[in-house]
């Protein structure tokens, strides 16, 4: 069904204390995911994460909240988990 596979962007990505993203998608909404899970995981993509300053270097490329080392996350996954968890806000779009 489309309505649970929403097609979404990230338009905007912030990082914040924690291993926090704050993330702005193409529909208006924006939600704050949690990803100390992720970063805890082993892995040689995931390890550079786990130094704050690096973790800060998040940007988006084609729609995706990225890393310099080509690490991406999945931004219609990242949209459905905070759907689910109530975790979205849903603003006028710009």
């Amino acid at each position: 069904m489309t309505e649970d596979l929403p097609l979404v962007d990230v338009l905007r990505v912030r990082p914040l204390e924690g291993y926090k993203i704050w993330l702005r998608f193409t529909d208006g909404s924006e939600g704050v995911r949690d990803l100390a899970e992720l970063v805890a995981q082993s892995g040689p993509m995931l390890e550079p994460l786990r130094d704050p300053a690096y973790f800060a270097r998040v940007f988006v490329e084609m729609g995706a909240p990225t890393w310099p080392n080509g690490f991406d996350l999945d931004p219609i996954q990242l949209y459905i988990e905070l759907r689910e968890a109530r975790a979205l806000v849903r603003h006028a779009a710009e």
